[in-house]
């Protein structure tokens, strides 16, 4: 009977949010929303699918080799407004993402999103629960706005309030050697944290042409691949000058580490100009490796950290310098990061792609003394 028991929460789990196959395409919501669409159309929930994100087919292709899987479990987050999802997810299934269904290239869709209705938690991944009825959707709008093509209900949605919608797929997951591979809240618990109001920050611009506002919630959802700029605020950068070294604090004000992904590699960058001179201290890294029988290994493999030395939630790093500062050197500080950590593009096949090899940058300051 236990097993029985458990085999329907494992079809719950994996199932859960395909009840419904239908969903209105993104190109819908484009006439009554113009700009929240041409937000969304270049955000990574808009990108998500192996044909429009580099990083995530090398990673699936490998994975896909290695593994000799026959399913893309990848779409339960990834693809999951896929009018043939319940397939993808089953192990001889058999489908994979199509570049010629459209359906597969919504990435997580408008209207996907909209139609979550509650999160169920698990301990391998969350899974969400989407709305049976096709034009119910929700939102965290303080007034109610008609509209011709779907209802909205703004009221009574806790998720979609206190920013929770998103651990239906950012909280965690585990994989088969139950190692939490990428986790945003490690205790798995919705603890009101709300991604929404930092990832998600109003800007100038109407919601809808139905109904004119001074400010809408930005739909380009801001993080490590783009708009990163957005979430500079919530780390502050400064530098304490001693009489013969320096230190540089790193204050993370987020309730979740810097970084998630374990593929990312966090770099700080210090140089000191001095007159016409330019003197490079040693760019420090802030990874989280994991690894199988002590090296490192792509995530499916691992069964522990290896290292970490990424900055934490709500951690005050400080890292010094053996360095005399001199009267008149300007210091610069620069915090970024590598999408792809560069010991791992060649595994990859990411040598060649712009958005793997690129450094971003995070936040700058300088200093002069």
């Amino acid at each position: 009977m236990t097993k029985i028991i458990l085999l329907i929460s494992l079809c719950i789990s994996l199932f859960a949010n395909d009840k419904a196959h239908q969903f209105a395409p993104s190109s819908d919501c484009k006439e009554c929303h113009p700009k929240i669409y041409e937000e969304f159309l270049s955000s990574m929930h808009g990108n998500s699918t192996i044909q429009k994100d580099p990083i995530h087919r090398s990673v699936w292709e490998l994975q896909k080799e290695q593994t000799k899987t026959q399913r893309y479990a990848c779409g339960k987050c990834h693809t999951p407004a896929a009018n043939d999802l319940d397939k993808m997810l089953t192990k001889d299934g058999k489908v994979m993402p199509q570049a010629d269904n459209q359906t597969h290239q919504e990435g997580i869709s408008c209207a996907y999103c909209h139609r979550i209705e509650s999160i169920e938690l698990h301990k391998q991944s969350n899974t969400n629960i989407i709305s049976k009825d096709e034009k119910k959707y929700f939102g965290n709008l303080k007034q109610h706005i008609d509209s011709p093509y779907h209802g909205i209900i703004s009221e009574g949605n806790e998720h979609m309030k206190n920013g929770n919608v998103c651990i239906g797929c950012h909280s965690h997951k585990m994989n088969k050697h139950n190692l939490n591979v990428c986790s945003t809240n490690i205790d798995n618990e919705l603890d009101g944290a709300n991604c929404v109001s930092c990832h998600m920050p109003k800007v100038d611009g109407t919601v809808s042409n139905l109904y004119e506002t001074k400010q809408h919630t930005f739909h380009g959802f801001a993080g490590s691949h783009s708009h990163s700029d957005m979430l500079s605020k919530y780390v502050n950068i400064s530098l304490l000058r001693q009489i013969d070294n320096f230190i540089v604090n790193i204050d993370n004000q987020t309730s979740h580490s810097l970084l998630l992904h374990p593929l990312r590699t966090g770099v700080l960058k210090v140089n000191i100009k001095r007159g016409d001179k330019t003197i490079a201290m040693e760019p420090k890294l802030f990874v989280r490796v994991l690894g199988k029988d002590g090296k490192p290994a792509m995530p499916w493999v691992a069964d522990k950290v290896i290292k970490n030395t990424m900055i934490t939630a709500n951690e005050k790093r400080s890292i010094k310098y053996d360095f005399k500062i001199q009267t008149s050197d300007i210091v610069d500080v620069t915090l970024g990061w590598y999408l792809v950590a560069p010991k791992a593009l060649e595994k990859l096949g990411l040598k060649d792609e712009d958005v793997a090899t690129k450094f971003t940058v995070f936040k700058k300051e300088s200093y002069k003394f």
